[in-house]
C-alpha cells in the first residue's frame, strides 16, 4: 500500500462560549493556494492508485450500467400550444436534444435546443431552466460551465436559430412575460443567494435591467413560478430552515401591473398558491404548523377575512405544493410515509386521491403539464422494483394510463422482492426501512447490503428506482433506505423531530436501522456498507462516530461535515438560511447541540471502517474543503490501516462531473469501492 498524503498541521484556534477549538486544517479553505490544490491533487492520485485494481472492473460496472439503458431513447410528448414537445437522448451522446413538432407527432421534427452542441469544448455543463415563450417564438435556457452554479441565461430565436441575448453570471430561474417581449430572472449576490427579481427587455442591455424586487434579509431567497393559468407571477420569498414563506404576485397582462403581497412572512408558515378564475387557491399552514388546510380567496380581496375552507380536511405534507387546471386542482401530499396526489373537483366541490399501483413507491412531477383546459394530470412513478412509468391520470374519469415506462434490458420486475420493515428508535418511534433485493437472495446474516440515508430539509428519502443499482442487487446485494427522521416522509412533525434541537435523532434513527438489518439478518455488520451525500454526508460522517464498529465501509459523496466552522461564516452560501435547520452557533444552547453531532469536530482516535469521500472543487453549497478537512482530520486520528480515500472533482461542483455516461463512471467507482473493501471478486 502506498503512503497516503499527509495534510500540513496549521493550529487555528476559534474561542467560543469558554471553549477552544483547534482546527488544524483551517488553511484548506485559502481556495486558490498552491498548497491547497497540490494537496486535493495528491490526494486524487492516492486514490487512483489505490482503486488502480478495480479500473477493470469499474469499466465493466460502467458497460453494464449502459447496456441496461435504452442510450437513444425519446420522453413521452406533451402538448403545448399548438405543439407538441419532448426530448430525446442518441447513443454515444450526454446530453438531451430537446425538440419539438407543430400540431401533430406526424409532423417535421424541430430541434430547439441541442444540450451536446452547449457542451461542446467545455469540461462541465449543467442546464437550469429550460422555457418557452409564450408565442413559441423564443426559448430561454440558462447554463452553468463550472459546476458552480452560476449561470448564463441564453435567449434564441426560434424561427431564425440566432441568438438574441445573453444575460451573465446570474441564478438560473426563468420565467417569461406575457407577451413573449421579457423575462424574469434572478440574481446572486456574494454569498450566493438568488436575491433579486429583475426584467430583462428583449434587445436591451442587460445592465439596463429594472428590479423588480430585491430582498434585503440574508436569511431569505426568492423563487420565481408562474400560475398554471399563466395570468400571475408569483414570487417566494422563504427560508427553508424556517420554513418561512413569504409570497408576492403580478398579474401580467393588468397594463398599470405592480407587485402585490399575498401573505406577508410568519415564522414557521409555508403557503403554495394558485390561480383560479379570479380566486387564488392556496395551502397554508398559517392555523396548525405541522398540517395544511386548502384555501381560497377573491384576488379582489385577499384579507384574511376573505379566506375560506375549500375542504374540510387538512393536509399532511412537509412542504405545501399545488398545481391547478381549468377543473381541477392537484394537491401534493404524504399518505402512510408515501407520496401522494389529492384530485380537488372544482365544480363538484369534492377531492379525492389518486389510486396507484403500489403504494411503496416514489413520485415526481415533470415541468410539463402546460395545458391549463386539459383534465390530464402528468407524474412519474417508480418503486425500488418499478421502473420509472410516465402516467397521464384523466381527473374526469380516474383512469391511469401508462405514456412511457423506462426500458430496461436484461431486467424482470418478478425476479426481485420489495418490503417496508420497521426499526425501533431509541424514544421508541418506529422507522421504516424500505427494502428490496433479488429472489432467491439467503437471507442468512451473510448478504452485503448498502443501506442509504438523507434525512434533512423535510425531504423524504423516497425509494426510488435505480437502473444502475441493478448492478449491486444482482451480484447479491440487499438495497435498503432509512426513513430517518428529520426527512419529510410522515410531512412536517416526522421533520421537525429531526431538526435544530433534534437533529441527533436522524442519527440514532439510522443507527437503530443499521442494527435492525443486522439483528433479523438482512446482513451483518462486516457485510454493511451505507452511503449519503450533501446533507446525508452529515449524516454518514455523524454515525460513523457514534458506531464506527457497526458499519463495513463507507461512501460519503460532497459531505456537510464542518458544521460550526460553516455556520460561524455568514460569507459563504446557505449559511445564512439555515441557522433554522441546523441552529445558529453563536448562541450557546444551540453551540451545544450543534457541537455533540458535527463530523469534524466528534472525530476521534478509534478505529474507522473504510471510507471513500468525494468533493467539488466548484461547489458553492458544500465547499470543497468540507470533505478535504474531514479526510485529513481521519487520516491523522483513526488508529486503524483501512482505506481511506478522498476523490475531488476539480472541474465540477456538487453534483460530480456532468453528462449521463460520466454519471455511470461516477457511480461505478462508489460500486468498486464497496466490492473492494468487502473483499468480493472484482
Amino acid at each position: 500500500m502506498l503512503r497516503p498524503p499527509v495534510a500540513k498541521r496549521e493550529p487555528h484556534q476559534l474561542k467560543i462560549h469558554g471553549k477552544t477549538l483547534v482546527d488544524d486544517y483551517f488553511w484548506l479553505r485559502n481556495k486558490n493556494s498552491e498548497d491547497v490544490v497540490t494537496y486535493l491533487n495528491a490526494e486524487n492520485a492516492y486514490a487512483e492508485e489505490m482503486m488502480a485494481d478495480t479500473k477493470s472492473f469499474q469499466e465493466q460496472l460502467f458497460q453494464e450500467m449502459k447496456s441496461r439503458i435504452k442510450e437513444t431513447d425519446q420522453s413521452a410528448p406533451m402538448k403545448h400550444g399548438d405543439y407538441f414537445y419532448y426530448y430525446r437522448t442518441e447513443e454515444g451522446k450526454d446530453y438531451r436534444i430537446h425538440c419539438r413538432k407543430h400540431m401533430t407527432m406526424n409532423a417535421l421534427e424541430e430541434i430547439i435546443l441541442d444540450e451536446n452542441d452547449v457542451a461542446k469544448g467545455k469540461k462541465y455543463m449543467s442546464i437550469g431552466s429550460v422555457k418557452i415563450s409564450p408565442d413559441h417564438r423564443r426559448l430561454a435556457y440558462s447554463v452553468d460551465f463550472t459546476g458552480g452554479r452560476t449561470y448564463d441565461i441564453r435567449i434564441v430565436n426560434l424561427d431564425s436559430g440566432r441568438k438574441v441575448d445573453t444575460i451573465e453570471q446570474v441564478g438560473a430561474q426563468i420565467e417569461w412575460d406575457w407577451d413573449s417581449n421579457a423575462i424574469f430572472y434572478s440574481k446572486l449576490d456574494n454569498i450566493h443567494r438568488n436575491y433579486t427579481v429583475t426584467v430583462h427587455v428583449l434587445g436591451t442591455r442587460s445592465p439596463e435591467d429594472e428590479t423588480l424586487y430585491e430582498e434585503p434579509d440574508t436569511s431569505f431567497l426568492v423563487f420565481l413560478s408562474k400560475s398554471s393559468d399563466k395570468k400571475y407571477l408569483f414570487i417566494k420569498v422563504y427560508c427553508y430552515g424556517s420554513e418561512t414563506i413569504e409570497v408576492r404576485y403580478l398579474e401580467l397582462e393588468r397594463p398599470d401591473r405592480g407587485l402585490e403581497t399575498f401573505l406577508v412572512r410568519r415564522e414557521g408558515v409555508e403557503t403554495d398558491i394558485q390561480h383560479h378564475h379570479g380566486y387564488f387557491y392556496f395551502s397554508t399552514n398559517l392555523d396548525d404548523q405541522m398540517r395544511f388546510k386548502l384555501m381560497r380567496t377573491p384576488v379582489s380581496d385577499v384579507g384574511r377575512a376573505s379566506w375560506k375552507s375549500v375542504i374540510g380536511q387538512s393536509v399532511e405534507v412537509p412542504h405545501p405544493w399545488l398545481l391547478a387546471f381549468e377543473n381541477y386542482l392537484v394537491v401534493g401530499k404524504r399518505k402512510e410515509g408515501y407520496g401522494c396526489y389529492m384530485i380537488y373537483d372544482f365544480s363538484a366541490g369534492k377531492a379525492h386521491d389518486i389510486e396507484l399501483p403500489e403504494s411503496a413507491c416514489a413520485l415526481q412531477v415533470p415541468d410539463d403539464n402546460h395545458e391549463f383546459e386539459s383534465d390530464s394530470f402528468r407524474f412519474f412513478f417508480s418503486s425500488m422494483v418499478t421502473p420509472t412509468t410516465v402516467y397521464d391520470y384523466n381527473m374526469a374519469t380516474g383512469e391511469l394510463e401508462v405514456r412511457k415506462a423506462d426500458e430496461i434490458r436484461n431486467y424482470s420486475r418478478a425476479d426481485f422482492v420489495t418490503e417496508r420493515k420497521y426499526a425501533r428508535a431509541k424514544d421508541g418511534t418506529k422507522v421504516p426501512i424500505s427494502i428490496a433485493y433479488k429472489k432467491g437472495t439467503t437471507m442468512n446474516g451473510r448478504d452485503p447490503l448498502l443501506l442509504t440515508g438523507y434525512g434533512s430539509y423535510g425531504l423524504p428519502n423516497d425509494p426510488l428506482f435505480g437502473s444502475m443499482s441493478l448492478s449491486l442487487i444482482q451480484r447479491g446485494f440487499v438495497l435498503a433506505y432509512a426513513h430517518v427522521r428529520g426527512g419529510g416522509e410522515y410531512g412536517k412533525l416526522w421533520y421537525h423531530q429531526g431538526k435544530f434541537s433534534k437533529k441527533m435523532n436522524t442519527f440514532t434513527d439510522f443507527v437503530a436501522c443499521a442494527e435492525y438489518l443486522v439483528r433479523e439478518e438482512f446482513t451483518s455488520r462486516d457485510r454493511l456498507c451505507i452511503i449519503g451525500g450533501s446533507a446525508g454526508g452529515l449524516l454518514i460522517g455523524a454515525v460513523l462516530n457514534l458506531r464506527p464498529d457497526l458499519f463495513a465501509c463507507a461512501v460519503a459523496p460532497v459531505p456537510f461535515v464542518d458544521v460550526i466552522n460553516t455556520m460561524l461564516d455568514d460569507t459563504i452560501p446557505l449559511t445564512t438560511f439555515e441557522y433554522k435547520e441546523w441552529g445558529d452557533p453563536r448562541m450557546r444552547t444551540q453551540f451545544d447541540w450543534m457541537i455533540r453531532y458535527s463530523p469534524y469536530d466528534n472525530v476521534r482516535a478509534t478505529e474507522y471502517p473504510p471510507i471513500l469521500i468525494t468533493a467539488g472543487y466548484n461547489d458553492p453549497g458544500v465547499a470543497y474543503w468540507e470533505p478535504a478537512k474531514w479526510t485529513a482530520k481521519l487520516r491523522s486520528l483513526k488508529t486503524d490501516g483501512n482505506l481511506l480515500l478522498l476523490r475531488t472533482w476539480m472541474e465540477s461542483g456538487h453534483v460530480g462531473p456532468s453528462g449521463r455516461y460520466e454519471e455511470m463512471k461516477h457511480r461505478a467507482l462508489f460500486y468498486a469501492f464497496f466490492l473492494k473493501t468487502l473483499h468480493i471478486a472484482v
